[in-house]
Protein backbone atom coordinates (compact mmCIF):
# COMPACT_ATOMS: atom_id res chain seq x y z
CA UNK A 1 0.00 0.00 0.00
CA UNK A 2 1.34 3.45 -0.87
CA UNK A 3 1.88 6.26 1.62
CA UNK A 4 -1.52 7.72 0.88
CA UNK A 5 -4.58 6.57 -0.97
CA UNK A 6 -7.32 8.61 -2.57
CA UNK A 7 -10.88 8.59 -1.24
CA UNK A 8 -12.05 7.25 -4.59
CA UNK A 9 -10.38 5.42 -7.41
CA UNK A 10 -11.53 8.25 -9.67
CA UNK A 11 -9.86 11.67 -9.46
CA UNK A 12 -10.60 12.28 -5.79
CA UNK A 13 -8.75 14.95 -3.87
CA UNK A 14 -9.26 13.48 -0.39
CA UNK A 15 -6.57 11.28 1.13
CA UNK A 16 -5.87 9.52 4.40
CA UNK A 17 -2.93 7.79 6.06
CA UNK A 18 -3.52 4.03 5.84
CA UNK A 19 -1.41 3.09 8.84
CA UNK A 20 -3.81 4.87 11.19
CA UNK A 21 -6.93 4.22 9.13
CA UNK A 22 -9.72 2.84 11.31
CA UNK A 23 -11.78 0.71 8.92
CA UNK A 24 -14.00 -0.51 11.74
CA UNK A 25 -15.08 3.07 12.45
CA UNK A 26 -16.15 3.97 8.91
CA UNK A 27 -16.76 0.58 7.24
CA UNK A 28 -19.86 0.60 5.01
CA UNK A 29 -22.89 -1.59 5.55
CA UNK A 30 -22.98 -4.92 3.77
CA UNK A 31 -25.66 -4.84 1.08
CA UNK A 32 -26.20 -4.89 -2.68
CA UNK A 33 -24.74 -1.42 -3.21
CA UNK A 34 -21.27 -2.82 -2.54
CA UNK A 35 -21.44 -4.72 -5.84
CA UNK A 36 -20.94 -1.36 -7.53
CA UNK A 37 -17.29 -1.53 -6.44
CA UNK A 38 -16.84 -4.50 -8.78
CA UNK A 39 -18.96 -3.14 -11.62
CA UNK A 40 -17.78 0.49 -11.70
CA UNK A 41 -14.66 2.53 -11.02
CA UNK A 42 -16.36 4.14 -8.02
CA UNK A 43 -14.73 4.09 -4.60
CA UNK A 44 -16.35 2.77 -1.44
CA UNK A 45 -16.93 6.28 -0.06
CA UNK A 46 -18.82 7.37 -3.17
CA UNK A 47 -20.90 4.21 -2.97
CA UNK A 48 -21.62 4.97 0.70
CA UNK A 49 -22.96 8.34 -0.46
CA UNK A 50 -25.28 6.57 -2.93
CA UNK A 51 -26.41 4.26 -0.13
CA UNK A 52 -27.11 7.26 2.10
CA UNK A 53 -29.29 8.83 -0.60
CA UNK A 54 -31.19 5.56 -0.94
CA UNK A 55 -31.88 5.55 2.81
CA UNK A 56 -33.27 9.06 2.50
CA UNK A 57 -35.51 7.94 -0.38
CA UNK A 58 -36.93 5.29 1.95
CA UNK A 59 -37.75 8.00 4.50
CA UNK A 60 -39.62 10.15 1.95
CA UNK A 61 -41.72 7.14 0.91
CA UNK A 62 -40.22 6.43 -2.48
CA UNK A 63 -42.24 3.49 -3.85
CA UNK A 64 -39.22 1.23 -4.37
CA UNK A 65 -37.45 -1.17 -2.06
CA UNK A 66 -33.73 -1.04 -1.35
CA UNK A 67 -33.15 -4.24 -3.30
CA UNK A 68 -34.87 -2.87 -6.41
CA UNK A 69 -32.92 0.38 -6.19
CA UNK A 70 -29.48 -1.18 -5.85
CA UNK A 71 -30.24 -3.66 -8.62
CA UNK A 72 -31.26 -0.76 -10.89
CA UNK A 73 -28.03 1.11 -10.14
CA UNK A 74 -25.94 -2.01 -10.76
CA UNK A 75 -27.78 -2.69 -14.00
CA UNK A 76 -27.23 0.87 -15.24
CA UNK A 77 -23.64 1.46 -14.17
CA UNK A 78 -22.93 4.16 -16.74
CA UNK A 79 -25.77 6.32 -15.43
CA UNK A 80 -24.80 5.57 -11.82
CA UNK A 81 -21.28 6.79 -12.59
CA UNK A 82 -22.70 9.94 -14.18
CA UNK A 83 -24.84 10.62 -11.10
CA UNK A 84 -21.74 10.42 -8.92
CA UNK A 85 -19.91 12.68 -11.39
CA UNK A 86 -22.76 15.19 -11.03
CA UNK A 87 -22.41 15.01 -7.27
CA UNK A 88 -18.65 15.65 -7.50
CA UNK A 89 -19.19 18.50 -9.94
CA UNK A 90 -21.49 20.18 -7.43
CA UNK A 91 -19.48 19.60 -4.26
CA UNK A 92 -15.83 18.61 -4.77
CA UNK A 93 -14.14 21.79 -3.50
CA UNK A 94 -10.97 21.18 -5.54
CA UNK A 95 -12.51 20.08 -8.82
CA UNK A 96 -13.04 23.47 -10.48
CA UNK A 97 -11.82 27.00 -9.89
CA UNK A 98 -14.97 29.11 -10.32
CA UNK A 99 -18.70 28.86 -9.80
CA UNK A 100 -19.27 29.37 -13.51
CA UNK A 101 -17.07 26.37 -14.34
CA UNK A 102 -18.92 24.29 -11.76
CA UNK A 103 -22.28 25.25 -13.21
CA UNK A 104 -21.13 24.49 -16.76
CA UNK A 105 -19.87 21.07 -15.75
CA UNK A 106 -23.17 20.29 -13.97
CA UNK A 107 -25.14 21.28 -17.07
CA UNK A 108 -23.01 19.07 -19.28
CA UNK A 109 -23.36 16.04 -16.98
CA UNK A 110 -27.14 16.52 -16.68
CA UNK A 111 -27.40 16.55 -20.47
CA UNK A 112 -25.33 13.35 -20.55
CA UNK A 113 -27.65 11.69 -18.03
CA UNK A 114 -30.72 12.66 -20.04
CA UNK A 115 -29.17 11.10 -23.14
CA UNK A 116 -28.26 7.92 -21.22
CA UNK A 117 -31.78 7.59 -19.81
CA UNK A 118 -33.17 7.23 -23.33
CA UNK A 119 -31.75 3.71 -23.42
CA UNK A 120 -33.50 2.67 -20.17
CA UNK A 121 -36.56 0.66 -21.20
CA UNK A 122 -38.11 0.11 -17.76
CA UNK A 123 -40.29 2.95 -16.50
CA UNK A 124 -39.53 2.03 -12.88
CA UNK A 125 -35.79 1.99 -13.49
CA UNK A 126 -36.01 5.34 -15.24
CA UNK A 127 -37.90 6.70 -12.25
CA UNK A 128 -35.34 5.39 -9.75
CA UNK A 129 -32.41 6.88 -11.65
CA UNK A 130 -34.20 10.22 -11.92
CA UNK A 131 -34.91 10.17 -8.17
CA UNK A 132 -31.20 9.86 -7.39
CA UNK A 133 -30.38 12.58 -9.92
CA UNK A 134 -33.02 14.87 -8.43
CA UNK A 135 -31.66 14.37 -4.90
CA UNK A 136 -28.18 15.37 -6.05
CA UNK A 137 -29.62 18.51 -7.64
CA UNK A 138 -31.60 19.31 -4.46
CA UNK A 139 -28.54 18.90 -2.24
CA UNK A 140 -27.04 22.25 -1.23
CA UNK A 141 -24.32 21.09 1.19
CA UNK A 142 -22.56 17.86 2.14
CA UNK A 143 -19.76 16.89 4.50
CA UNK A 144 -18.40 14.24 2.12
CA UNK A 145 -15.20 16.18 1.44
CA UNK A 146 -14.64 17.29 5.01
CA UNK A 147 -11.71 15.84 6.96
CA UNK A 148 -11.94 15.05 10.66
CA UNK A 149 -9.38 16.01 13.29
CA UNK A 150 -7.79 12.56 12.88
CA UNK A 151 -7.03 13.31 9.23
CA UNK A 152 -9.60 10.84 7.88
CA UNK A 153 -12.93 11.33 6.09
CA UNK A 154 -15.78 11.77 8.52
CA UNK A 155 -17.41 8.45 9.49
CA UNK A 156 -20.89 9.95 9.06
CA UNK A 157 -22.29 11.25 5.77
CA UNK A 158 -24.72 14.15 5.86
CA UNK A 159 -26.63 16.09 3.22
CA UNK A 160 -28.43 19.40 3.44
CA UNK A 161 -31.35 19.60 1.01
CA UNK A 162 -33.37 22.48 -0.33
CA UNK A 163 -36.48 20.46 0.30
CA UNK A 164 -38.77 22.24 -2.13
CA UNK A 165 -36.62 21.00 -5.02
CA UNK A 166 -37.18 17.35 -4.10
CA UNK A 167 -39.79 15.77 -6.34
CA UNK A 168 -42.86 14.17 -4.73
CA UNK A 169 -41.78 15.13 -1.22
CA UNK A 170 -44.72 14.80 1.21
CA UNK A 171 -46.24 18.13 2.23
CA UNK A 172 -45.58 20.38 4.01
CA UNK A 173 -42.10 20.88 2.60
CA UNK A 174 -39.48 22.42 4.90
CA UNK A 175 -37.13 25.15 3.76
CA UNK A 176 -34.12 22.99 4.59
CA UNK A 177 -33.59 19.50 5.87
CA UNK A 178 -30.42 17.71 6.87
CA UNK A 179 -30.20 13.93 6.56
CA UNK A 180 -27.53 12.14 8.56
CA UNK A 181 -26.43 8.60 7.69
CA UNK A 182 -23.95 6.07 9.03
CA UNK A 183 -24.02 2.35 9.84
CA UNK A 184 -24.42 3.40 13.48
CA UNK A 185 -27.10 6.10 13.36
CA UNK A 186 -29.51 7.84 11.00
CA UNK A 187 -31.34 11.09 11.57
CA UNK A 188 -33.21 14.01 10.08
CA UNK A 189 -33.63 17.70 10.88
CA UNK A 190 -36.50 19.64 9.29
CA UNK A 191 -36.36 23.44 9.40
CA UNK A 192 -39.14 25.55 7.94
CA UNK A 193 -37.35 28.90 7.99
CA UNK A 194 -33.99 30.60 8.42
CA UNK A 195 -34.90 31.16 12.08
CA UNK A 196 -36.78 28.20 13.52
CA UNK A 197 -36.56 26.39 16.84
CA UNK A 198 -37.54 22.85 17.78
CA UNK A 199 -36.51 19.71 19.61
CA UNK A 200 -34.62 16.56 18.65
CA UNK A 201 -36.27 13.23 19.40
CA UNK A 202 -34.77 9.82 20.06
CA UNK A 203 -36.97 7.88 17.65
CA UNK A 204 -37.60 4.16 17.64
CA UNK A 205 -39.13 4.12 14.15
CA UNK A 206 -36.22 3.24 11.84
CA UNK A 207 -38.40 2.70 8.78
CA UNK A 208 -40.26 6.02 8.90
CA UNK A 209 -38.73 8.39 11.44
CA UNK A 210 -39.05 11.29 8.97
CA UNK A 211 -42.82 10.72 8.87
CA UNK A 212 -42.86 10.84 12.67
CA UNK A 213 -40.87 14.09 12.77
CA UNK A 214 -42.96 15.67 9.99
CA UNK A 215 -46.14 14.89 11.91
CA UNK A 216 -44.74 16.62 15.00
CA UNK A 217 -43.63 19.71 13.12
CA UNK A 218 -47.03 20.07 11.41
CA UNK A 219 -48.68 20.67 14.77
CA UNK A 220 -45.76 22.75 15.97
CA UNK A 221 -46.22 25.10 13.00
CA UNK A 222 -49.57 26.15 14.42
CA UNK A 223 -48.65 25.96 18.10
CA UNK A 224 -45.56 28.17 17.74
CA UNK A 225 -47.19 30.75 15.48
CA UNK A 226 -47.39 33.22 18.37
CA UNK A 227 -43.69 32.67 19.25
CA UNK A 228 -41.80 32.35 15.96
CA UNK A 229 -43.21 32.27 12.42
CA UNK A 230 -42.12 28.70 11.69
CA UNK A 231 -40.81 25.65 13.52
CA UNK A 232 -38.19 22.93 13.30
CA UNK A 233 -37.95 19.33 14.49
CA UNK A 234 -35.40 16.57 14.31
CA UNK A 235 -34.98 12.95 15.22
CA UNK A 236 -32.35 10.23 15.21
CA UNK A 237 -32.42 6.42 15.31
CA UNK A 238 -29.55 4.43 16.86
CA UNK A 239 -28.99 1.34 14.69
CA UNK A 240 -26.75 -0.74 16.95
CA UNK A 241 -28.45 -0.60 20.32
CA UNK A 242 -27.70 -3.45 22.75
CA UNK A 243 -30.67 -5.30 24.29
CA UNK A 244 -32.88 -3.01 26.44
CA UNK A 245 -32.31 -5.38 29.35
CA UNK A 246 -28.77 -3.98 29.53
CA UNK A 247 -30.09 -0.54 30.34
CA UNK A 248 -26.74 1.16 31.05
CA UNK A 249 -25.15 0.00 27.77
CA UNK A 250 -28.37 0.74 25.90
CA UNK A 251 -28.48 4.29 27.27
CA UNK A 252 -24.75 4.82 26.65
CA UNK A 253 -25.10 3.89 22.97
CA UNK A 254 -28.18 6.10 22.54
CA UNK A 255 -26.38 9.03 24.14
CA UNK A 256 -23.33 8.58 21.93
CA UNK A 257 -25.43 8.42 18.75
CA UNK A 258 -27.11 11.66 19.89
CA UNK A 259 -23.64 13.24 20.07
CA UNK A 260 -22.85 11.95 16.58
CA UNK A 261 -26.11 13.38 15.27
CA UNK A 262 -25.52 16.81 16.84
CA UNK A 263 -21.95 17.02 15.52
CA UNK A 264 -23.15 16.05 12.04
CA UNK A 265 -25.74 18.85 12.03
CA UNK A 266 -23.11 21.38 13.05
CA UNK A 267 -20.73 20.15 10.35
CA UNK A 268 -23.11 21.60 7.75
CA UNK A 269 -23.83 24.82 9.65
CA UNK A 270 -21.99 28.13 9.29
CA UNK A 271 -20.47 29.76 12.36
CA UNK A 272 -20.19 33.41 13.36
CA UNK A 273 -17.04 35.22 14.45
CA UNK A 274 -18.43 38.57 15.49
CA UNK A 275 -20.24 39.70 12.35
CA UNK A 276 -18.18 37.49 10.05
CA UNK A 277 -19.65 34.27 8.63
CA UNK A 278 -17.30 31.28 8.94
CA UNK A 279 -18.36 28.44 6.59
CA UNK A 280 -17.36 24.80 7.25
CA UNK A 281 -14.03 23.75 5.73
CA UNK A 282 -14.01 21.85 2.42
CA UNK A 283 -17.70 22.50 1.90
CA UNK A 284 -19.26 23.93 -1.26
CA UNK A 285 -22.37 25.94 -0.34
CA UNK A 286 -25.29 26.41 -2.73
CA UNK A 287 -27.48 28.20 -0.17
CA UNK A 288 -25.52 31.24 0.95
CA UNK A 289 -24.91 32.08 4.60
CA UNK A 290 -26.86 30.04 7.15
CA UNK A 291 -25.49 30.10 10.71
CA UNK A 292 -28.74 29.45 12.57
CA UNK A 293 -29.27 26.08 14.21
CA UNK A 294 -30.70 25.44 17.65
CA UNK A 295 -31.86 22.22 19.25
CA UNK A 296 -34.10 21.54 22.20
CA UNK A 297 -35.27 18.61 24.27
CA UNK A 298 -37.91 16.21 23.04
CA UNK A 299 -38.99 12.67 23.82
CA UNK A 300 -35.94 10.64 24.86
CA UNK A 301 -33.62 13.66 24.99
CA UNK A 302 -35.07 15.60 27.92
CA UNK A 303 -31.82 15.25 29.87
CA UNK A 304 -29.46 15.76 26.92
CA UNK A 305 -29.31 19.55 26.75
CA UNK A 306 -25.99 19.79 28.59
CA UNK A 307 -24.55 17.26 26.12
CA UNK A 308 -25.62 19.39 23.14
CA UNK A 309 -24.32 22.59 24.73
CA UNK A 310 -20.97 20.91 25.46
CA UNK A 311 -20.66 20.01 21.77
CA UNK A 312 -21.55 23.60 20.87
CA UNK A 313 -18.73 24.81 23.12
CA UNK A 314 -16.35 22.15 21.76
CA UNK A 315 -16.91 23.38 18.21
CA UNK A 316 -16.89 27.07 19.16
CA UNK A 317 -20.44 27.49 17.87
CA UNK A 318 -21.51 31.11 18.16
CA UNK A 319 -24.65 30.29 20.16
CA UNK A 320 -22.65 28.70 22.99
CA UNK A 321 -24.91 27.35 25.74
CA UNK A 322 -27.95 28.88 24.01
CA UNK A 323 -27.62 26.14 21.40
CA UNK A 324 -29.90 23.83 23.44
CA UNK A 325 -32.53 24.82 25.97
CA UNK A 326 -32.67 22.95 29.24
CA UNK A 327 -29.92 21.35 31.28
CA UNK A 328 -27.92 23.32 33.83
CA UNK A 329 -28.38 26.49 31.74
CA UNK A 330 -32.11 26.23 31.25
CA UNK A 331 -35.05 24.05 32.17
CA UNK A 332 -35.93 20.39 31.87
CA UNK A 333 -39.12 19.95 29.85
CA UNK A 334 -40.02 16.67 31.51
CA UNK A 335 -39.36 17.81 35.07
CA UNK A 336 -41.32 21.03 34.69
CA UNK A 337 -44.14 19.55 32.60
CA UNK A 338 -45.30 22.99 31.55
CA UNK A 339 -47.78 21.89 28.88
CA UNK A 340 -49.31 19.13 30.99
CA UNK A 341 -49.71 21.38 34.03
CA UNK A 342 -51.43 24.03 32.00
CA UNK A 343 -53.81 21.52 30.47
CA UNK A 344 -54.49 19.99 33.87
CA UNK A 345 -55.78 23.32 35.19
CA UNK A 346 -58.35 23.21 32.40
CA UNK A 347 -59.23 19.63 33.36
CA UNK A 348 -59.71 20.56 37.02
CA UNK A 349 -61.91 23.51 36.13
CA UNK A 350 -64.06 21.40 33.84
CA UNK A 351 -64.64 18.81 36.55
CA UNK A 352 -65.31 21.51 39.16
CA UNK A 353 -68.10 22.77 36.93
CA UNK A 354 -69.47 19.22 37.04
CA UNK A 355 -69.25 19.22 40.84
CA UNK A 356 -66.17 16.97 41.19
CA UNK A 357 -62.78 17.65 42.76
CA UNK A 358 -60.48 15.31 40.84
CA UNK A 359 -57.62 15.94 43.26
CA UNK A 360 -59.51 14.12 46.04
CA UNK A 361 -62.31 12.10 44.38
CA UNK A 362 -61.12 9.05 42.35
CA UNK A 363 -61.97 9.15 38.64
CA UNK A 364 -61.30 6.91 35.66
CA UNK A 365 -59.04 7.82 32.76
CA UNK A 366 -57.83 6.36 29.49
CA UNK A 367 -55.29 7.82 27.13
CA UNK A 368 -52.75 7.78 24.32
CA UNK A 369 -49.11 7.87 25.36
CA UNK A 370 -46.75 6.35 27.92
CA UNK A 371 -45.05 7.45 31.12
CA UNK A 372 -41.81 8.44 29.39
CA UNK A 373 -43.60 11.18 27.48
CA UNK A 374 -43.50 14.75 28.77
CA UNK A 375 -47.21 15.47 28.46
CA UNK A 376 -48.73 12.05 29.09
CA UNK A 377 -46.31 11.16 31.89
CA UNK A 378 -46.68 14.46 33.74
CA UNK A 379 -50.44 14.50 33.29
CA UNK A 380 -50.92 11.05 34.79
CA UNK A 381 -49.06 12.19 37.92
CA UNK A 382 -50.97 15.40 38.59
CA UNK A 383 -53.68 13.76 40.70
CA UNK A 384 -53.01 10.99 43.24
CA UNK A 385 -56.49 9.57 42.71
CA UNK A 386 -56.30 9.02 38.94
CA UNK A 387 -57.46 5.52 38.03
CA UNK A 388 -55.82 4.90 34.65
CA UNK A 389 -57.69 1.91 33.22
CA UNK A 390 -56.22 1.79 29.71
CA UNK A 391 -53.67 3.47 27.48
CA UNK A 392 -51.63 2.77 24.37
CA UNK A 393 -48.67 4.15 22.50
CA UNK A 394 -47.02 3.11 19.22
CA UNK A 395 -45.62 -0.06 20.85
CA UNK A 396 -47.95 -1.45 23.51
CA UNK A 397 -51.44 -1.47 24.97
CA UNK A 398 -51.87 -1.17 28.74
CA UNK A 399 -55.10 -2.33 30.44
CA UNK A 400 -55.86 -2.25 34.19
CA UNK A 401 -59.63 -2.75 34.61
CA UNK A 402 -59.84 -1.94 38.34
CA UNK A 403 -56.67 -0.13 39.46
CA UNK A 404 -55.88 0.83 43.03
CA UNK A 405 -55.27 4.62 42.88
CA UNK A 406 -52.36 4.69 45.34
CA UNK A 407 -50.59 1.59 44.04
CA UNK A 408 -50.95 2.50 40.36
CA UNK A 409 -49.85 6.10 41.02
CA UNK A 410 -46.66 4.90 42.68
CA UNK A 411 -45.92 2.56 39.78
CA UNK A 412 -46.52 5.30 37.20
CA UNK A 413 -44.15 7.56 39.15
CA UNK A 414 -41.48 4.84 39.11
CA UNK A 415 -41.85 4.47 35.34
CA UNK A 416 -41.80 8.25 34.84
CA UNK A 417 -38.40 8.36 36.55
CA UNK A 418 -37.11 5.36 34.59
CA UNK A 419 -35.18 6.51 31.50
CA UNK A 420 -36.92 5.62 28.22
CA UNK A 421 -39.54 3.48 29.92
CA UNK A 422 -42.37 1.74 28.07
CA UNK A 423 -45.56 0.05 29.23
CA UNK A 424 -43.61 -3.21 29.18
CA UNK A 425 -41.72 -1.91 32.25
CA UNK A 426 -44.95 -1.79 34.29
CA UNK A 427 -44.91 -4.28 37.17
CA UNK A 428 -47.45 -6.80 35.89
CA UNK A 429 -48.16 -8.11 39.41
CA UNK A 430 -49.73 -4.72 40.25
CA UNK A 431 -52.28 -4.90 37.42
CA UNK A 432 -55.81 -5.87 38.45
CA UNK A 433 -57.55 -9.10 37.44
CA UNK A 434 -57.82 -9.60 33.68
CA UNK A 435 -55.52 -6.75 32.68
CA UNK A 436 -52.01 -6.73 31.25
CA UNK A 437 -49.59 -5.17 28.79
CA UNK A 438 -49.97 -6.34 25.20
CA UNK A 439 -47.73 -5.66 22.21
CA UNK A 440 -49.39 -4.01 19.26
CA UNK A 441 -47.61 -6.53 17.04
CA UNK A 442 -49.81 -9.37 18.31
CA UNK A 443 -52.30 -10.88 15.89
CA UNK A 444 -54.92 -11.09 18.63
CA UNK A 445 -55.25 -10.01 22.27
CA UNK A 446 -57.11 -12.32 24.68
CA UNK A 447 -59.95 -10.49 26.46
CA UNK A 448 -60.73 -11.47 30.04
CA UNK A 449 -64.26 -10.87 31.32
CA UNK A 450 -63.10 -7.75 33.17
CA UNK A 451 -61.60 -6.29 30.00
CA UNK A 452 -64.69 -7.08 27.96
CA UNK A 453 -66.83 -5.22 30.49
CA UNK A 454 -64.45 -2.25 30.53
CA UNK A 455 -64.21 -1.92 26.76
CA UNK A 456 -67.68 -3.15 25.78
CA UNK A 457 -66.20 -5.94 23.65
CA UNK A 458 -68.31 -9.06 23.70
CA UNK A 459 -65.82 -11.64 22.36
CA UNK A 460 -62.92 -13.69 23.71
CA UNK A 461 -60.22 -11.92 21.70
CA UNK A 462 -59.70 -8.88 19.47
CA UNK A 463 -57.04 -7.38 17.24
CA UNK A 464 -54.87 -4.57 18.66
CA UNK A 465 -56.66 -2.11 16.39
CA UNK A 466 -60.06 -3.17 17.75
CA UNK A 467 -58.81 -2.84 21.33
CA UNK A 468 -57.38 0.64 20.71
CA UNK A 469 -60.62 1.75 19.08
CA UNK A 470 -62.53 0.45 22.09
CA UNK A 471 -60.22 2.33 24.48
CA UNK A 472 -60.98 5.60 22.69
CA UNK A 473 -64.71 4.86 23.15
CA UNK A 474 -64.45 3.55 26.72
CA UNK A 475 -66.89 4.76 29.40
CA UNK A 476 -64.30 6.73 31.37
CA UNK A 477 -64.34 10.17 32.96
CA UNK A 478 -61.26 11.52 31.21
CA UNK A 479 -59.57 10.83 27.88
CA UNK A 480 -55.98 12.18 28.02
CA UNK A 481 -53.83 12.59 24.92
CA UNK A 482 -50.09 13.01 25.28
CA UNK A 483 -47.99 15.03 22.86
CA UNK A 484 -48.89 17.76 20.41
CA UNK A 485 -51.36 17.46 17.60
CA UNK A 486 -54.38 15.33 18.37
CA UNK A 487 -56.97 14.80 15.66
CA UNK A 488 -60.54 14.24 16.82
CA UNK A 489 -63.51 13.56 14.60
CA UNK A 490 -66.85 13.87 16.35
CA UNK A 491 -69.76 11.67 15.31
CA UNK A 492 -71.98 13.38 12.81
CA UNK A 493 -69.33 15.97 11.94
CA UNK A 494 -67.57 16.24 8.61
CA UNK A 495 -64.64 18.25 9.90
CA UNK A 496 -61.60 17.21 11.91
CA UNK A 497 -60.48 19.29 14.87
CA UNK A 498 -56.76 19.75 15.57
CA UNK A 499 -56.20 20.20 19.28
CA UNK A 500 -53.14 22.41 19.72
CA UNK A 501 -53.80 23.97 23.10
CA UNK A 502 -55.34 22.85 26.39
CA UNK A 503 -58.98 22.25 25.72
CA UNK A 504 -61.86 20.18 27.03
CA UNK A 505 -64.78 18.88 25.02
CA UNK A 506 -67.60 16.65 26.11
CA UNK A 507 -67.87 13.78 23.67
CA UNK A 508 -70.53 11.11 24.06
CA UNK A 509 -69.87 9.47 27.46
CA UNK A 510 -66.38 10.83 28.16
CA UNK A 511 -64.64 14.07 28.90
CA UNK A 512 -61.64 14.70 26.73
CA UNK A 513 -58.48 16.72 27.20
CA UNK A 514 -56.00 17.10 24.36
CA UNK A 515 -53.00 19.03 25.64
CA UNK A 516 -50.12 20.30 23.59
Amino acid sequence: MTASRSLSTRNSTIAWKPRSWRWWAIAPESDGYNALILRTALGWREISAIRALSRYLRQIRAPFGQGYMWETLRKNTAITTSIVALFRARFDPNLVATGAERSARETAILAEIEEQLKSVASLDEDRILRLFTNLVQATIRTNLWQIGQDGHPRPVISFKFEARKIEDLPAPRPLYEIFVYSPRVEGIHLRFGKVARGGLRWSDRPQDFRTEILGLVKAQQVKNAVIVPVGAKGGFVPKRLPPPSNRDAWMAEGTETYRIFIRSLLELTDNLDGDTIVPPDNTVRHDGDDPYLVVAADKGTATFSDIANAISAEKGHWLGDAFASGGSQGYDHKKMGITARGAWEAVKRHFRELGTDIQTVPFTAAGVGDMSGDVFGNGMLLSPVTRLVAAFDHRDIFIDPLPDPAISFAERLRMFNLPRSSWQDYNKSLISQGGGVFSRSLKAIPLALEVRALLDLDKPQATPFEVMTAILKARVDLLWFGGIGTYIRASGKATIMLAIAPMIRSVSRARMCAPG
